[in-house]
């Protein structure tokens, strides 16, 4: 551990003293000149009416959460209930060992190498359902919940909250499909460690289906923007908002300040990447449920503070979701916020949670899929709803802000509206940025590392590389003024989401086999159950 933490000290210290020495705008505009070509072509935006317009690559984004609804019959709905069975264990034992092997299934699981992995925990894979949720989540949940809905409220009106809560329903589908195909095409090494996510079924699964050079080509592309989507969206960006927030809350004066906090932020990361997935899991198991247990807890207080204002709070999301509420570009353009910051802001889609859900132990990859499904559940319907619903509910008398007029710094309005209820929670709001943007982090640099790892190759020293560049960029987005930093590595994360959704709608047939397969599953234990056949939950 000391020598790696001393490696990239030695590594960093150099490009620091540069960071520090030359100017944020210098580099920024430099940065600009290369990639403001490639930041356009993503978000390319199409005249949707005379005064909004929409990025086609959200349109791709959306219409194919829709699809995945449909063609899997609203997995969103019917799938609920079993995916919170599953992170509770209910079926752990047909997991592990397989209906056939329980109670005489007679549909096998073909294509399950269990053999080289049940010296490892009885199963392929190397966290739990549970694990792999939170691991997911920890990179979703985040600034975005915070800082991203009360600027789609700035812009768009409460309404705006409405189209929210659709995209992330719509955004459950994709997640699950997604999600499925991660653990179904996965490579176990030797050792038990997973390697999974699109690049994996974009090649394997196009090839079974006749499209092998296709199907390289896009999860090169892919690979190739998860590494960059991972250093700047994941990293640099999460570690500028939490650097400033904090020298913002303390009033911290100095100009190493970022710089300082940059490199407290490096070394917690640090201690928990070296570990790979499982020393992942292990933290983001604790850290997601609690920072986000706080959050809400704080949210519950407000509402409950304010009970008798919460419908009239969904009494104006409502008006507003389908009348404009004289918001610039009307209807339209309350629903093309609410749906861009709830699209944005689960991923769905994007195909990253895919990587982190692959490391899943189970024989089934419909089971992974179905608890991914989740996902969006909590970190748009749940945790972005109620941001929505405090700053609506405290701005009644519009007093911190004026809907229709965009703001800047999203964190400082739901700040203030925390503030309003229960005195100096911006203290506690700060820590929760800090966590957050911790958390996802620590995940982004494990999607990242996958794809450096199906492009560069799988070995130590391709991962120390990794982690020390990521680690550098940790600090540097927290010494440095971002700008069009932010907008490539932005453009870097949504450009995942076109060699991901055509991959995925292509594959829906394999996906729609093993829903079935695993519901299959599941019917057989239950119908044995009711036989007399003893559940081997307990035992196994």
């Amino acid at each position: 551990m000391k020598k790696y933490l001393l490696s990239f000290y030695t590594f960093i210290l150099p490009f620091l003293t540069f960071a520090q020495e030359s100017t944020s705008e210098k580099i920024d505009s430099v940065f600009k000149d290369y990639t403001g070509w490639f930041v356009e072509a993503i978000f390319y935006e199409i005249p949707f009416s005379e005064t909004y317009k929409i990025p086609w690559v959200l349109i791709v984004l959306i219409g194919g959460a829709l699809f995945f609804t449909i063609y899997f019959r609203f997995i969103n709905v019917t799938g609920f209930r079993t995916a919170v069975k599953v992170v509770r264990g209910k079926y752990e034992d047909i997991e592990k060992h397989g209906a056939d092997t329980l109670y005489g299934d007679s549909t096998p699981n073909e294509g399950q190498d269990l053999i080289e992995t049940l010296r490892d925990e009885s199963v392929e894979g190397e966290v739990s359902h549970f694990q792999a949720l939170t691991a997911a989540l920890s990179a979703t949940v985040g600034l975005g919940n915070i800082a991203g809905v009360a600027v789609a409220l700035s812009i768009g009106g409460p309404g705006a909250t409405f189209w929210m809560i659709v995209a992330g329903f719509l955004g459950m589908a994709s997640k699950f499909a997604e999600c499925t195909l991660g653990v179904k095409y996965r490579d176990v090494g030797e050792d038990g460690t997973v390697y999974g996510g699109p690049m994996y079924y974009l090649t394997k699964g196009l090839k079974e289906k006749g499209m092998t050079g296709f199907g390289k080509i896009l999860a090169v592309l892919f690979a190739i923007f998860v590494i960059g989507g991972s250093f700047g969206g994941g990293n640099m960006f999460q570690a500028n908002q939490a650097a400033a927030q904090f020298v913002k809350l303390f009033d911290l004066q100095s100009s190493n300040a970022g710089l300082y906090f940059g490199l407290f932020m490096a070394f917690l990361v640090a201690i928990v990447i070296i570990g790979g997935i499982k020393r992942i899991a292990k933290v983001t198991e604790k850290v997601v449920p609690f920072m986000a247990g706080i959050y809400v807890l704080a949210a519950l207080i407000i509402l409950g503070a304010n009970f008798s204002l919460i419908d009239d709070a969904f009494a104006l999301i409502y008006e507003g979701a389908f009348s404009g509420l004289g918001i610039a570009g009307g209807l339209v353009g309350v629903m093309i916020q609410g749906i861009r910051r709830g699209a944005f802001s689960n991923e769905a889609g994007v195909g990253s949670a895919a990587i982190a859900h692959s490391a899943v132990r189970t024989i089934y990859p419909a089971s992974e899929g179905v608890v991914a499904l989740l996902e969006p559940f909590v970190d748009t319907v749940v945790i972005c709803t109620m941001t929505a619903l405090v700053i609506v509910i405290t701005n009644f008398d519009g007093g911190f802000m004026e809907y229709g007029v965009q703001v800047k710094e999203g964190v400082e309005i739901t700040a203030q509206a925390f503030d309003s209820v229960i005195p100096h929670f911006s203290i506690i709001l700060t820590i929760a940025v800090i966590l957050f943007a911790l958390s996802t982090m620590i995940s982004w640099s494990y999607y990242g590392l996958q794809g450096w790892v199906f492009l560069f190759g799988k070995g130590k020293i391709s991962d120390l590389i990794y982690k020390i560049l990521f680690l550098f960029f940790v600090v540097v987005g927290a010494s440095i003024s971002l700008g069009a930093v932010i907008d490539f590595s932005d453009a870097m994360i949504f450009a995942m989401v076109v060699p991901n959704i055509i991959g995925v709608v292509i594959l829906s047939p394999i996906i729609n086999k093993e829903l079935k397969k695993y519901n299959n599953a599941i019917n057989t234990k239950h119908e044995a159950i009711e036989d007399g056949a003893e559940d081997l939950n307990e035992h196994l």
